[in-house]
């Protein structure tokens, strides 16, 4: 990466790669026509922040590069300090699954990072929280509103009562009946509600509540399928018995979780997840490049970490397939890709789908430009594994696992895959959270952080003008990541309250 200079009243680009024919500006509010930088390029018309400048000439169809990569052809030509936005750039072809080098350039292992550690809650099945809550998960959409009202009343009549127990959570779904349930896929969000059950942050203390009559049974998201677990509604006799039934049940669990007590554990029990959301073309120079250097410190200690997003990765999976640790791990990285390119033919919707409309107000000109930076939150690491959607995650190191690239249906797989830390880049902004893990959000712009001082808990802005490096905002990451993990931190998301809904994803039939 190289800056024009160092202050920021001066006229400022970024250029990742020396390949590179385009840059993004980087002042705030953009630049005008006239400015000139100090290496002598002149802008020939107004420029917003993060969009592209041309460095050079284009001839109709030439390459624009960007990250040392193509991420389009002129769809006209254009001249040199001209602004280049998404209606001049066109899509490229992407690359072909069946012809993608595999294994041929696996990282060597960095140092190994001794000595880091959390406190966290420890399980009995080896996991560890990093909150200690009471989940109660449903079987079916039918009894959510039953449950919500429960809820409320087990946070007001029951949960000062337990003062060690953060929260209750209700993990309710859109899933359970009129659904397919034997159709091959429905595997995905089967399991995904399995997993989300028995997150580490619950503490073994599974609760559920079912309806009774439902095509997912509810003693099938136990893992001894034990009933007593269970509140039947249709077995209860009606509203206030259905209540008090899972009041009873409720209170039974807050005793055992209250005796839980943070102890020392390392670093290797994290399981961190990382996602992007309002992303903007900021994000692949300072957020993700940033959040990928405290992915590798988190791999160097011995956890999990977790990258996802499969339209993000697909258009740049050949910088990822190289990285694999071996040919199985290779070949199960292309396997979700093409999983995927089904999924979304059959929908019959094309990969000008993303980015989305506030991303390109962000400078993102395609699904190619965002893919490339959206990859440089994996770091440095060999890829170690591959999973599938809901899949939980049962080895360390860096992890792909596969989700859409939808923040609340990533979030909501990567919980199901164990994660009990998420850390989520934003360009834009968004108050994204979520009720079962801490989010540390971590900000592509100084500028954005100034408007979202009480929502932005990281600033990786300082990267673009200067006043940091990426290493250092990768190791304030990390740390901060420890702090959170440990109750010592509260993100802005935690103090707030805010969080979303959960969405399954569900790519089965609907009967």
């Amino acid at each position: 990466m190289s800056l024009s200079v160092n202050q920021t009243e001066t006229p400022l680009y970024i250029k990742v790669n020396s390949m590179d024919n385009v840059a993004i500006i980087v002042n705030s509010g953009g630049l005008p026509k006239g400015t000139v930088f100090p290496c002598g390029l002149e802008l020939q018309e107004y420029i917003p922040q993060g969009h592209k400048v041309a460095l050079t000439d284009f001839d109709q169809d030439e390459a624009i590069v960007r990250y040392g990569e193509v991420i389009g052809y002129a769809i006209l030509p254009v001249q040199q300090g001209s602004w280049i936005d998404e209606s001049l750039v066109k899509l490229p072809t992407p690359p072909k699954l069946d012809e993608l080098p595999i294994a041929n350039k696996v990282p060597e292992p960095l140092p190994s990072l001794e000595g880091y550690t959390f406190e966290g809650y420890r399980n009995e099945d080896g996991s560890v929280g990093t909150k200690n809550i009471l989940g109660v998960t449903t079987s079916v959409q039918c009894v959510r509103g039953v449950l919500e009202y429960a809820v409320k009343r087990i946070k007001e009549e029951l949960l000062p009562k337990y003062p060690n127990v953060d929260d209750v959570v209700a993990l309710n779904h859109s899933y359970g009946c009129g659904v397919a349930i034997n159709a091959p896929e429905a595997v995905i969000p089967i399991r995904t509600v399995q997993n989300l059950a028995t997150h580490p942050n619950f503490g073994g203390e599974i609760m559920v509540v079912g309806l009774g009559c439902e095509k997912l049974r509810p003693e099938k998201l136990i893992p001894d399928g034990n009933s007593e677990s269970v509140v039947f509604l249709q077995d209860q006799q009606g509203f206030s018995k259905m209540i008090q039934s899972i009041l009873e049940m409720a209170e039974e669990r807050l005793i055992k979780l209250n005796r839980r007590q943070r102890v020392t554990c390392p670093a290797s029990s994290l399981v961190v997840g990382l996602q992007c959301g309002g992303s903007d073309a900021f994000s692949g120079v300072t957020a993700n490049p940033a959040v990928g250097y405290a992915a590798d410190l988190l791999v160097r200690a011995g956890a999990t970490v977790l990258f996802s997003e499969v339209t993000e990765v697909r258009d740049a999976v050949h910088l990822l397939t190289p990285r694999a640790v071996n040919e199985e791990v290779g070949q199960a990285l292309i396997r979700e890709m093409k999983w995927y390119d089904n999924y979304l033919q059959l929908g019959e919707a094309d990969r000008s789908a993303n980015p989305s409309p506030g991303n390109k107000k962000g400078g993102l000109a395609n699904v190619v430009e965002k893919s490339l930076g959206s990859i440089a939150k994996s770091g440095t690491s060999p890829i170690a594994g591959v999973l599938s959607p809901g899949e939980k995650a049962t080895q360390k190191g860096l992890i792909y696992a596969a989700t859409p690239a939808s923040d609340f249906v990533c979030g909501t797989l990567q919980l199901s895959s164990g994660m009990n830390v998420h850390v989520f880049t934003t360009g834009r902004g968004t108050p994204y959270g979520l009720a079962m893990a801490p989010v540390i959000k971590v900000s592509t712009r100084n500028s954005l952080t100034e408007q979202w001082q009480d929502l932005i808990d990281i600033n990786a802005g300082r990267i673009a003008t200067g006043e940091a490096t990426i290493e250092e905002v990768g190791w304030e990451i990390f740390h901060f990541i420890l702090d959170t993990a440990s109750g010592r931190k509260q993100t802005w998301a935690e103090h707030w309250g805010l969080h979303n809904d959960l969405c399954l994803f569900n790519p089965a039939p609907i009967t």
